[in-house]
């Protein structure tokens, strides 16, 4: 399909975002305004990875729409690489919640939270870890008077099961995500499976209620200090108080230390907290996901749990990747990857404290990002 490539509305380190419109006629399965991401084809192995988890996902109503790719011969002689996707008038989540000043209500929390899992539950049930979920990867789309979200930059996502190749930054090691949203196995074991996703989720209806980051508004200074609260210490994010007793156990449920323990994305689907605004159109568009049952090691069902209720643990107060949308975030952070290890965290402290060494470094880290997206509109 040709396409003409309009203003730029924003760029990271690698790449920069436009809008974009058909060429000619524009074909019925096309809308009539577009976003495409585009890099220097020599550096696009990241946004070709993106594009090919796109293309093997399929079409899912509450993930962005991509439209295919192609290289293109600029004016200076460069060639670039360039990925049409789903433009979102609206920017991310994260752009909703910093405009507005003040967190979300909560009947909003459930819908866009509603919308969020059935994503997951599609991308998990597909074999696939987004592997980066927070609410600057959320993107919205107004829809008359309400608003809808649906999940996007999938640069970092892996194959569930996917062993990780060692190399890169800090010593052999490299995040992979945006640290403030790491699970506990991720950080111990370097382990990046759909529970952690869920965590990640946990984190995000967090943001959505309090207008703040998960593990508090100011950046950690001490990396060191940081990785033990979430890897080997007790605490979780702290359960916001304004959320009703549906919101906070929905929250534990995401925040099990134990991946083990934390419910699946099907599993959320039937909590009270999402259930209870459920109507005939959210049901359609689980149905039009055409999800598949992925096998995995989680449990399926309550029952496949030791305990029946949510176990208490203490709490303290404690934020990649781009949004094609007008408003997006800035600042690169680094990312690692690893070796896939096996889901219980190891009992050894010795050794954990020498990989969270691994991770920590003296310089001052953004723990906000994993890679940050500058709007110039």
């Amino acid at each position: 399909m040709g396409w003409v490539r309009g203003k730029e509305i924003g760029h990271g380190g690698f790449a920069t975002i436009h809008l974009a419109t058909p060429a000619g006629t524009c074909p019925s399965d096309r809308p009539p305004l577009m976003a495409v991401k585009s890099c220097d084809a020599a550096l696009s192995s990241s946004l070709r990875h993106e594009t090919q988890v796109l293309r093997e996902l399929g079409d899912c109503p509450r993930i962005v729409s991509c439209f295919g790719d192609s290289l293109t011969a600029e004016c200076r002689g460069e060639e670039l690489y360039n990925v049409l996707l789903e433009y979102a008038a609206g920017g991310s989540l994260a752009d909703s919640v910093k405009s507005r000043g003040k967190p979300l209500s909560e009947p909003e929390i459930r819908r866009h939270t509603r919308s969020i899992v059935e994503g997951l539950e599609f991308v998990h049930s597909k074999g696939f870890v987004h592997c980066d979920v927070k609410l600057q990867n959320i993107l919205v789309f107004p829809n008359g008077g309400d608003e809808e979200v649906k999940i996007a930059d999938f640069g970092l996502a892996k194959r569930a099961g996917e062993r990780l190749s060692k190399g890169g930054k800090q010593g052999g090691l490299e995040w992979r995500g945006t640290p403030m949203y790491m699970a506990p196995e991720s950080v111990n074991c370097n382990e990046y499976e759909p529970p952690s996703d869920v965590w990640a989720l946990g984190c995000a209806v967090v943001e959505m209620a309090t207008g703040r980051p998960a593990w508090g508004s100011r950046a950690e200074s001490n990396a060191y200090a940081l990785m033990i609260r979430i890897g080997a210490g007790d605490e979780i994010p702290e359960i916001p108080e304004g959320l009703s007793e549906q919101g906070k156990d929905f929250l534990m449920k995401c925040f099990a230390k134990n991946p083990k323990k934390r419910w699946t994305a099907r599993m959320l689907l039937k909590h009270p907290f999402l259930a209870v605004d459920c109507i005939d159109n959210d049901e359609k568009v689980v149905r039009d996901c055409e999800v598949v049952e992925f096998g995995d090691s989680s449990p399926r069902c309550h029952f496949d749990f030791q305990d029946l209720f949510s176990m208490q643990c203490s709490r303290t107060s404690w934020e990649s990747g781009s949004s094609l949308s007008p408003s997006t975030e800035m600042d690169s952070e680094p990312s690692f990857v690893g070796e896939h290890a096996a889901l219980e965290i190891s009992s050894d402290s010795s050794s954990l404290m020498d990989r969270i060494g691994e991770l920590a470094s003296q310089e001052r880290p953004n723990w906000e990002d994993s890679e940050g997206w500058v709007t110039v509109r």
